[in-house]
């Protein structure tokens, strides 16, 4: 009996935890907000995302975007950072309002970045720098990633001598008109990249990682076998032949290659 009654007893007291514990958790939640900025004249909209739980003082990682600006996928990607404890900022390179429709018109733009390297490594200075003004980023815990463009883009952020710890491209373009400039590089690199990519030749590949060499930078490139371009996001499609196609098994490879990198550049001393 005696045995029986202790029992009832640990079953309430860890019912009472549970009942202390759950209205916490409830309160946890990812906070999203569009925010307004700018870059000189030009007035730009990104997207921020945050956990409230937890620290105030966090890594943040900026996200830039694909040749079609800021959707979906990538706002996804800055939740699915956000849940893991950082500060997310999927950052507008084009400018508020400004979301190509086509691919001509995707092109069109993106060709002026491409044209002037100096426009898009200040562009994602921009953004970083909203992100480093918010109240929960621990400024000195800043990493970027990029998709397609946006990897193109935080290897330039990378290339300009950016404080930043890292940055991340996934199937993003590896040239650069400035190759010397990889000498001013103080992060850490990480490139996520398809193999069988006809958008980034296998001598654009050969020439980044001369670069990298010749720089003496950390570097870590990672090529999924039979793999294309933009294989992490869903709307790519399901045709390698095309240049362009989802690749399941490669985005969730990759996705966790970026997870142990950060987590790996933000605990280093």
């Amino acid at each position: 009996m005696r045995k029986i009654k202790q029992n009832l007893v640990n079953v309430f007291f860890l019912i009472a935890i549970m009942i202390c514990i759950t209205p916490y958790n409830a309160q946890a939640e990812l906070k999203r907000q569009n925010v307004v900025y700018r870059h000189g004249n030009i007035v730009l909209e990104g997207y921020l995302v945050y956990d409230n739980s937890g620290p105030m003082k966090r890594p943040g990682v900026l996200v830039v975007h694909e040749w079609k600006g800021i959707n979906s996928h990538v706002k996804g990607s800055a939740d699915k950072l956000a849940q893991l404890g950082y500060v997310a900022f999927a950052i507008d390179m084009y400018g508020k309002g400004i979301r190509p429709k086509t691919d001509e018109e995707a092109k069109k733009i993106v060709s002026v970045f491409k044209n002037d390297r100096l426009l898009m490594r200040e562009r994602v200075k921009a953004g970083l720098m909203e992100l480093k003004r918010h109240p929960w980023v621990d400024a000195e815990n800043i990493a970027a990633i990029g998709y397609c463009f946006g990897g193109s883009a935080v290897l330039e952020l990378a290339r300009s001598g950016a404080d930043v710890r890292g940055v991340v491209s996934f199937h993003g373009g590896l040239n650069t008109p400035h190759p010397a400039d990889a000498n001013n590089i103080k992060a850490k690199i990480l490139v996520l990249h398809g193999a069988q990519d006809p958008y980034v030749p296998e001598t654009d590949v050969k020439l980044f990682e001369t670069e990298m060499k010749n720089a003496h930078v950390y570097y870590k490139l990672i090529k999924y076998p039979g793999v294309v371009h933009s294989f992490t996001n869903p709307a790519s499609g399901n045709d390698p032949k095309k240049g362009i196609a989802y690749d399941k098994k490669a985005a969730q490879e990759s996705w966790e290659e970026m997870k142990i990198f950060l987590e790996q550049i933000f605990t280093e001393k």
